[in-house]
């Protein structure tokens, strides 16, 4: 029970500062470009209960995770008008591109930070003692921060990487593509909850989302290890 307590609350403060520092990098780039909607909603703000939805933050990911499915959530949108960027069409897309980049900087932070902490303690990653279950919490803030940058650049509406990829296409086709996401979570559920469980070998994390994670996890992990001063594998 300990161990499990350990863990969970080695999961829990990784994930919540994951979330928050993504929701905040939205709307100060939104801010920064003419939007001041969640400056005035009071919404650029690292308080995580400003940020946290009961059902797409706590109780649809403990639930998928007790159902050992793919396990998704989301936090309370940061609202931005895209009207009231200088530019709208270039600005969502630097508005939704500013989430994910911010995670994948809090990943080589962290990746930094374990790599110093293993400099002092080399036993730190066995989650042994205060300095184990740090080293735990920053392997853990690594993983979640790579995983909810790649996630959410898959190009499903109401996901970052659907505004992305609606800024690049031609006008026309960005106008019916953006029709679909009305049925954005509809889609979400289809693509990796439904499908998965009735389709075999269906899985758009495990094909898509987990290479790529796993790839860069890697380099952040060698990061650490050249930063601990640790053989580096090429």
């Amino acid at each position: 029970m300990n161990t499990t307590l350990i863990q969970a609350a080695a999961l829990i403060v990784p994930l919540i500062i994951a979330i928050v520092f993504h929701e905040v990098a939205h709307g100060l780039v939104a801010r920064a470009l003419g939007d001041t909607t969640a400056q005035d909603a009071r919404r650029l703000t690292l308080n995580p209960l400003r940020h946290v939805d009961p059902v797409g933050t706590v109780i649809l990911p403990g639930m998928l995770a007790l159902a050992h499915a793919p396990v998704f959530g989301w936090a309370k949108p940061v609202p931005v008008n895209q009207w009231r960027l200088r530019n709208p069409r270039f600005g969502m897309m630097a508005v939704a591109a500013a989430g994910p980049a911010t995670n994948l900087l809090l990943g080589a932070a962290g990746a930094a930070v374990l790599g110093l902490l293993l400099r002092v303690h080399p036993a730190a990653d066995r989650g042994i003692g205060v300095a184990g279950f740090i080293g735990l919490n920053l392997i853990n803030f690594i993983a979640i921060n790579v995983f909810l940058a790649l996630f959410n650049l898959l190009p499903i509406p109401p996901f970052d990487g659907s505004h992305i990829v609606e800024g690049v296409l031609p006008p026309r086709l960005a106008r019916g593509y953006a029709r679909l996401r009305r049925f954005g979570f509809a889609l979400v559920f289809l693509l990796l909850i439904v499908l998965p469980m009735f389709v075999p070998g269906f899985s758009v994390i495990a094909r898509w989302v987990e290479p790529p994670v796993e790839w860069l996890f890697g380099h952040y992990l060698r990061l650490a290890a050249a930063i601990a001063g640790f053989p580096v594998s090429s």
